[in-house]
């Protein structure tokens, strides 16, 4: 990506559009070298998995705040009261005010409360966070948040850690037509031809973890998710060729 093609998110600038989560690794090593190798600048961490009595077990001493924007998620979450309490805690704590809003609805398919998530952002965004709203794929649901004040709107690819793709390209498509902020695909992506798709259609961003840190090596599908960002955002640039159901020759018919 071309140093003036910045990914924006409230008063912030970043190079990377590939947003990396945390979870899942085998072990804290794994996660740096993976973190590393994807070329991430924001990292996402559930505040819920942090031990904060236990120093060596607080995965915040295996990120180097230094290098990367830490984004504390409500991951865990299934009010909009416990994932304002999150985020205010995340604050207090001087991680900051930019935070990943996520709030489950069913415990077994994992799918967001889109109406306690409505809630939530329109309380963090009076107290001045810088909300990144995670959300179905639902149209009318997307402007809502947008317009209660999310910095950017998160809706699934699939089901969170099922590595389907994006299923519906249609929906994000329309989403993405109605968006005056930041569009970021979260969960489902599986591999990297599914990072490709998402910013082929346009998104502005990926955010992923089960598909790097599930991975058979971590580290190489991070690699991959680097480039696969890279390739999308370019493509998308430069304008796909139209679909047509005949044949065009490359070649021209007739002699120079």
């Amino acid at each position: 990506m071309s140093n003036d093609d910045k990914f924006k998110i409230g008063d912030r600038e970043f190079s990377s559009r590939l947003i990396v989560g945390t979870g899942k690794y085998a072990n804290f090593e794994i996660m740096q070298k993976a973190l590393e190798a994807s070329g991430s600048e924001i990292i996402t961490v559930a505040l819920r998995r942090v031990n904060f009595k236990k120093k060596e077990e607080n995965i915040l001493e295996f990120i180097d705040s230094e290098k990367y924007v830490i984004l504390p998620n409500t991951a865990g979450c299934y009010s909009a009261e416990d994932a304002i309490r999150i985020a205010r805690m995340a604050r207090e704590l001087g991680i900051g005010d930019m935070v990943k809003l996520e709030v489950i609805g069913d415990e077994k398919t994992l799918m967001p409360n889109v109406i306690e998530t409505l809630e939530a952002t329109r309380i963090l965004v009076k107290e001045g966070f810088t909300v990144l709203a995670y959300t179905n794929d639902d149209i009318v649901i997307a402007k809502k948040l947008e317009e209660a004040g999310a910095a950017s709107v998160m809706p699934l690819g699939a089901p969170i850690g099922s590595g389907q793709g994006i299923l519906n390209k249609s929906n994000i498509r329309i989403i993405l037509e109605n968006a005056k902020v930041p569009i970021i695909v979260d969960a489902g992506v599986g591999t990297a031809s599914d990072v490709v798709i998402a910013f082929e259609l346009g998104c502005d961003g990926v955010l992923l973890n089960t598909g790097i840190a599930g991975a058979k090596d971590p580290v190489k599908m991070a690699e991959a998710m680097k480039s696969a960002a890279i390739a999308g955002r370019k493509a998308f640039h430069a304008g796909r060729i139209p679909k047509k159901l005949y044949a065009t020759a490359s070649s021209p018919l007739l002699d120079f």
